[in-house]
């Protein structure tokens, strides 16, 4: 098993997917990892998202899914039944932070504030996603939290795009970033596979 700062050195670039058909799962697990990512992270946001972790857990190998947007304490159960190697939480309240510990997966718990931070480092946690990234304050922020927080480490994610996600991977905090933009609607709906492929290849490049 995997720790949680070790997920953050997989790929620069986590794909951060919402698949509406769990079919494209494999595929597109396939693509991204020819193009050399070897992670991706499936958001349950839809009704198929359990399932196509099962999915890519079948039918691609060398590959980590994780489960992402976990919102609901039962939703870390229920992930990690579907074979999830890691979670991600956008946020964090104690009872998920419990839930999520009793899986013993990996996690990467969301924070957007140095207090929030603080709290998951007395848990032990050191492996942090930052989300909503610009939003809540981009580079700038994460940057002034290096020297203050030097032991802990970032996945930005929200609002990443290949034009900004070189400038949060050259943060000495930043160890990779999650992005939306490696699987999109249009190329998932056509199956354009090697359009992906290129995209993860581009990302790849970034770190």
């Amino acid at each position: 098993m995997r720790a949680a700062t070790d997920i953050l050195d997989i790929s620069p670039v986590i794909p951060v997917v919402v698949l509406d058909d769990a079919t494209h799962a494999a595929p597109l697990a396939q693509a991204l990892q020819r193009g050399g990512i070897r992670t991706i992270e499936v958001t349950l946001r839809t009704p198929v998202a359990l399932e196509a972790i099962e999915r890519i857990n079948d039918e691609v190998e060398g590959i980590t899914v994780g489960a992402g947007t976990i919102t609901q304490p039962g939703q870390a159960k229920e992930a990690a039944r579907a074979g999830a190697g890691y979670l991600v939480t956008p946020g964090t309240t104690d009872r998920l932070l419990d839930e999520v510990a009793d899986t013993e997966l990996p996690a990467l718990p969301g924070v957007s504030t140095v207090s929030e931070a603080l709290r998951l480092a007395e848990r032990g946690m050191r492996a942090l996603k930052f989300f909503p990234a610009e939003p809540a304050g981009g580079v700038p922020y994460l940057k002034s939290l290096s020297s203050p927080l030097p032991e802990l480490s970032f996945c930005p994610t929200g609002g990443i795009t290949p034009d900004n996600a070189g400038r949060y991977l050259a943060l000495p905090n930043v160890r990779c970033v999650g992005g939306s933009w490696l699987a999109p609607k249009e190329a998932l709906a056509k199956g354009d596979w090697g359009h992906i492929e290129a995209l993860a290849r581009q990302a790849v490049a970034l770190g």
